[in-house]
This record gives C-alpha cells, structure tokens and sequence, in this order.
C-alpha cells in the first residue's frame, strides 16, 4: 500500500510487535514467523540492541548477545513499561558475551554458542571512543562468522542519511552529517558497503531521529525527508527482517519512520537517550 503524505511517498510496513499475538482488529500473525529462532545481537546492551534483545525474549525466541558492557544491559524504556531498567542479563533464553565486535574471536564466540537463525547488528558509541572504522570492521567480523556458519539473515541498523539517503535527511541532519558527524557517517557509508557486497540475506535499517518512546506500531517506509521513530519499532523492524521468511525488505536499505514527510531536528537530549 503507497499513500501520499505531503510529497514524500510512504510505504506502510506493518508487522505484529509479539509474535503469536494478535493485532487490532483481530489479524493474525504470519505462519512464517511462529517457530522460536536463536537471535545474535551485537551491540546488544545498546538502546536500540537492548530493544531487540527483550522483544525476542518476549516473542519466545532465544538472544546470544555480544557486548563490551553486559552489565548495562537492562529491560528497555520503550517496550519495557512499568519493568523498564531492571536487568534482563538472568533471562533463562537469554545468553549474554562480554567481548569487543572488533576481534573475529569475541565475534565467533556468539556462533559457537548456538545455532543461530539470524543477526541483528545495532552497534554504536562515539568515534573518539571506539575508533574510526569500528562500524565497518565489526560488521565484517559478524559477516565473515556468519558465511562460516552459513547463517544468511542480517540486519544492520545504520542511520537516515547513510548511503544514498543522504537527500531524505533534514537540512539541519545534513549540517552534521557534514561537520561533527562526519567520521561517524564515513564508517556508517562503509559499513553498509561491506554489507552490500557481503551475499547474504541482509537488510540494512535506516531509522530517522531515534527516541525512547512506547511502540507505536507504525512503520512507514519512506521515500522522502524522513521523521522520528521510537527504538522500540526499530526494533521490531530488525526482528522481521531476520525472523520472516517472506519480509519484503531482503536486499535493501529502506528508510523508516512513524512521523512520515515531516523534518525533524536530531534530539540530543538525555530524554532521548532514555537518561532521565
């Protein structure tokens, strides 16, 4: 389904938040979807990996996680309502790794540890903190473990303006995308590159500004200038991508928002970034 929203062309992704839930209005969910899977995620003590580590959880499948901080590793804002910030590192299907995605060693040690069905890739920081190509470098590692394994399904969160999206990004994005963000967005470009060329079954998610909000629901995916988005929708996004066998995204990068055909400015607040 297109709808025209302002000038900017809208594709509604839509897809239950729980698998074996039931959606208003009373759809049921696809039967491609219903078996438990064994979810890597990298990053995963993030805000956007947190959010997919917990809703796998809830879903009934299993998560190995690899991080730098398992204890930081709590049930998310977003999706977690009134159990939001108490830790999820006891969950019986949840396997969590200290290590660094930038060592192929710390990296293989998610695939040895299960059969893993699919991979979410949700890595962050800033560049002075963990290095110029880290993006680029870890998601190489997660690749070649991957074609190791012959796992196939990958989802790379990367960012609206990354790629050849950089028109769908607002003009004030653009300035910093240019200036203070411009070694970030150089190993985000690259990063989605490695991903590209890698053969595998990847979808690469480029979310407009990020918040901490409730799930909404709605995933628009956007061919024009790109609004907000909770992590939480993010997040199930990335969980259909590497869960359906017939999610439409297989080999792209769409750029996804709830706010469609909207400018937004970046929040840098700790409101955000869920801090207060």
């Amino acid at each position: 389904l297109f709808l025209l929203f302002g000038c900017c062309a809208i594709h509604a992704f839509t897809s239950p938040f729980a698998r074996g839930t039931r959606l208003e209005g009373g759809g049921a969910t696809s039967s491609s979807s219903l078996c438990m899977k064994n979810i890597a995620v990298f990053g995963a003590s993030g805000l956007t990996a947190a959010e997919c580590v917990y809703q796998a959880l809830e879903n009934g499948d299993s998560v190995v996680g690899l991080t730098r901080n398992p204890s930081k590793l709590v049930i998310p804002k977003g999706s977690g309502g009134n159990k939001a910030g108490e830790p999820l590192v006891d969950h019986p299907n949840l396997t969590l790794i200290a290590g660094d995605a930038t060592k192929q060693a710390d990296v293989d040690k998610v695939f040895h540890s299960a059969a893993i069905d699919g991979v979410v890739v949700a890595l962050g920081g800033k560049t002075s903190d963990v290095g110029e190509t880290m993006l680029t470098d870890s998601t190489q590692n997660v690749i070649n473990a991957m074609k190791d394994k012959g796992v196939k399904r990958l989802a790379v969160v990367t960012s609206i303006g990354a790629g050849d999206s950089e028109k769908q990004a607002p003009f004030f994005f653009k300035i910093l995308m240019m200036t203070a963000m411009k070694k970030i967005f150089a190993d985000k470009n690259a990063q989605e590159e490695v991903v590209k060329n890698s053969g595998l079954e990847y979808c690469i998610v480029r979310p407009g500004g990020l918040t901490v909000d409730a799930p909404t629901g709605v995933i628009n995916v956007i061919e024009g200038e790109a609004g907000s988005i909770p992590r939480a929708d993010v997040a199930q996004f990335c969980l259909s991508a590497v869960t359906d066998e017939d999610f439409p995204y297989i080999g792209q990068a769409p750029c996804i928002s709830s706010v469609g055909g909207t400018s937004w400015t970046k929040d840098r607040s700790k409101a955000a970034r869920g801090e207060m």
